[in-house]
C-alpha cells in the first residue's frame, strides 16, 4: 500500500540525462506512523490511520490516541486511508517515500488556496454586460437570477460566493523525483493547495 502524508514545498523543474525538462512539485513527504489499524471484524471496514508531523497542545483523546505508539509521540495531523484488503502494518511502523517508485502514478487531495468573496465573472466565468452607450456602468453584475414560474430562485444557481478553499484531489501525477535520505518526492505537475500545506499522496493499488 502506497500513502503518505506531507507538506507542499513548491514547483521546480528537473532535467533528464537526454536533455528533456520535467516540472515537478516537491513535497517534503513523511515520514508518517501508524497510528491506527482498523480491519472488518473490529471496525466494519479495513483502513490505516497515519500521523505526520510534531505537534503541541493535543488533546487529551488525541493524546491519549498517540500514546498507544509511544509516550512522547505528538503528531500534529491524524488521516486515515481506506484499504480493500486487511493492512499489514502494526502500531508504530514508519511510513516513508520508498514505498514509491520512480514512474508510479498517484493521487494527491489538499486543500486549494482560498480566494475570498468573488464576483460571478471570477468565481464562474460569467461574461461581462456590454459596456454601450446609455449603460448604468455596473458591468460585472449577476443579471435577472429569478424566474416567472416558480417565483423563487432554485438552489445551486451560480452566484457570488466564497471561492477556492476546497478539498481538491489531482489524479495520475507521476513520480518523478525521489530522494529518500531527505523524505521528498517531487510529482510531475502541480500539487493543490499553497506552499506548506498539508498533502495527502496515494498510490494505485
Amino acid at each position: 500500500m502506497q500513502v503518505i502524508l506531507g507538506t507542499k514545498i513548491g514547483m521546480t523543474q528537473i532535467t533528464s540525462d537526454d536533455g528533456i525538462v520535467t516540472p515537478i512539485t516537491v513535497i517534503q513527504a513523511g515520514p508518517t506512523t501508524v497510528t491506527q489499524i482498523k480491519t472488518i471484524e473490529s471496525d466494519g471496514y479495513n483502513a490505516v490511520q497515519l500521523g505526520y508531523g510534531q505537534g503541541k497542545n493535543l488533546s487529551k483523546s488525541v493524546n491519549g490516541h498517540a500514546k498507544k505508539v509511544s509516550e512522547d509521540y505528538s503528531p500534529k495531523v491524524l488521516r486515515e486511508f481506506r484499504t480493500k484488503e486487511s493492512p499489514e502494518y502494526k502500531i508504530g511502523d514508519q511510513i516513508t517515500v520508498g514505498e514509491f517508485s520512480l514512474g508510479d502514478k498517484v493521487s494527491v487531495t489538499g486543500t486549494s488556496k482560498g480566494k475570498g468573496f468573488a464576483g460571478t465573472v471570477k468565481r464562474w466565468n460569467f461574461n461581462e454586460a456590454r459596456n454601450t452607450h446609455g449603460f448604468k456602468g455596473n458591468i460585472r453584475k449577476v443579471g435577472s437570477i429569478g424566474s416567472m414560474y416558480p417565483q423563487k430562485v432554485f438552489k445551486g444557481k451560480k452566484m457570488p460566493g466564497r471561492m477556492g478553499h476546497d478539498r481538491v484531489t489531482v489524479k495520475n501525477l507521476v513520480v518523478s523525483y525521489l530522494d529518500v535520505e531527505n523524505n521528498l518526492i517531487g510529482l510531475k505537475g502541480a500539487v493543490p493547495g499553497p506552499n506548506k500545506g498539508l498533502v495527502m499522496i496515494e498510490g494505485k493499488e
